[in-house]
């Protein structure tokens, strides 16, 4: 069945779209004929996130990095979250807490070989890092250099699980020149399909192919890449053509798109609101449990999502297949306070962040079911660089996020280790209970999958008995080409690619 072709659409863009989208249809004018010349055309890129933090490997960041083709690791994972070859040819564990991995030839953006000395340069600065990354939160690593094309890398523990781990977009493999001054910067220094060639500060950047890449060479020959908060701007850019690749479309948008501009599919993505057991009102977990009480994930799905969502199942959705078979009921929760006590706690705020459309109006009817439960709820919605380190330091009394519960190591065991941890680095609901640490500690322990899987959702069960996070729902991701004339955008449920060195017009 051929491809239905869209019909043009007569609706213009708002003026905020408009704003917004200027700075892409200024990099783009300095870029086409040079594009022509080489072969192919660039690529226009829209994104939702601008970058956090200036673009560094060890924040959320690296992900857009990842998701641009600029980094790469060691390794990278395939559809089903195993480990396959990157910078690394090969590897072997001899223990269980040593391996060695054999490079492959390969260049940085700058010229300059990836040898042994480069890896340990880079995973050393990962490990150092402040906050560490959250790859990083449940297990150490010390990597040193072995001959002219070895690295031995030995954990603090027994991680079955490395090679995924070394595929995480934070430990990714940048050249010396990348670390001055205290920060590792990939700007010409990774070595991708694609090198970041300039950055204009959270609005905009210029990609360039990668000539002397070690795998097969990038179709287009380069990118430029706005950053665009609004969703309503995003889509509305896709549609009138200013871009040919726009980042989470909203589902406000979809159907108005149709489906030859809109691509849906399933993720392992966790909408959930985290409540602050350190500090305010939920601090008692009765309260705790009459705001999960008063959650409707059912209504949320249908007045939000349209039906392009899940219902809530638990912290691990439909994304992570075989957690329906394994999980086990939450056992020892305080029974919830009743309205009138609720009624007399304070205002608590309730957060969230306009990068992802949705959520400002899952927070509103959050906001509905909880003031109905008898809280006395305030908003506070911004972007998302603006909020996390709030949001990290517990300063909200609730925290709604989408949480993508396989993007650490497409294993979920990293996702209950820096969320729900005392010691956990994304730790935004401050829990610090020591069932939950022995069973996760037991789940990064357990090497069979059918163990680990069963251990995951001991703790997955352990968690939820607190009531730290009140899962809302599971997302289903849509991104939005047109795809009677892009093609090669990869539609990853790990979110950890988009354009790729196959992403091409025509």
């Amino acid at each position: 069945m051929p491809t239905p072709r869209r019909r043009r659409s007569v609706l213009p863009l708002t003026l905020s779209a408009t704003a917004l989208l200027v700075p892409l249809a200024t990099a783009c004018s300095g870029g086409t004929s040079d594009g022509a010349a080489a072969g192919g055309q660039r690529l226009r890129v829209v994104m939702a996130f601008p970058p956090a933090q200036a673009m560094s490997p060890y924040g959320d960041d690296a992900v857009t990095l990842s998701r641009l083709a600029v980094i790469e690791g060691l390794t990278t994972l395939d559809r089903d979250g195993t480990a396959k070859p990157a910078l690394a040819a090969s590897w072997k564990r001899h223990s269980a807490k040593e391996w060695t991995f054999t490079l492959r030839e390969a260049t940085f953006h700058d010229g300059t070989k990836v040898e042994p000395a480069a890896v340990v340069r880079s995973l050393t600065a990962a490990e150092k890092a402040s906050p560490k990354p959250r790859v990083l939160s449940d297990t150490g690593l010390t990597a040193t250099a072995e001959g002219a094309d070895t690295v031995r890398i030995v954990t603090d523990r027994a991680d079955p699980l490395l090679p995924q781990r070394l595929a995480n977009p934070s430990l990714t493999i940048l050249s010396a020149a990348a670390y001055t001054g205290g920060r590792a910067d990939p700007a010409g220094h990774a070595t991708g399909p694609f090198a970041l060639a300039a950055v204009k500060g959270a609005v905009s950047a210029t990609l360039e192919r990668n000539d002397t890449y070690w795998g097969a060479k990038a179709k287009a020959p380069g990118v430029d890449v706005t950053f665009v908060a609004d969703g309503t701007a995003r889509a509305n850019a896709l549609r009138t053509e200013a871009v040919d690749v726009a980042e989470y479309v909203p589902i406000s948008q979809a159907s108005l798109l149709g489906d030859g501009l809109v691509h849906e599919f399933p993720s392992a993505r966790t909408n959930g609101l985290s409540l602050n057991t350190a500090t305010g009102a939920f601090a008692d977990p009765a309260m705790r449990a009459a705001a999960r009480e008063a959650i409707d994930s059912k209504a949320l799905v249908k007045a939000v999502y349209e039906g392009r969502a899940d219902t809530a199942q638990g912290l691990l959705g439909p994304g992570v297949p075989w957690a329906a078979g394994v999980r086990t009921t939450p056992v020892g929760r305080t029974k919830a306070a009743g309205k009138a006590q609720v009624a007399r706690t304070k205002e608590i705020v309730l957060a969230t962040y306009t990068n992802r459309p949705e959520l400002p109006e899952v927070a509103t009817v959050v906001q509905q079911q909880l003031s109905k439960r008898g809280f006395t709820v305030k908003q506070v919605v911004r972007d998302y660089a603006q909020l996390e380190a709030d949001a990290l330091a517990g300063k909200y009394d609730a925290f709604i996020q989408a949480r993508n519960t396989l993007l650490d190591t497409a294993d979920p065991v990293s996702y209950l280790a820096s969320d729900f941890t005392c010691d956990g680095s994304f730790n935004i609901s401050q829990l610090c209970d020591q069932r939950v640490d022995a069973d996760v500690d037991k789940a990064a322990g357990a090497t069979a999958p059918d163990a680990r899987h069963a251990a995951a959702a001991r703790a997955e069960a352990d968690v939820l008995g607190t009531d730290a996070l009140v899962p809302l729902l599971h997302e289903r991701f849509v991104q939005g080409y047109d795809d009677s004339r892009v093609r090669g955008v990869s539609l990853d449920p790990l979110e950890r690619t988009l354009i790729t060195a196959d992403t091409r017009l025509g």
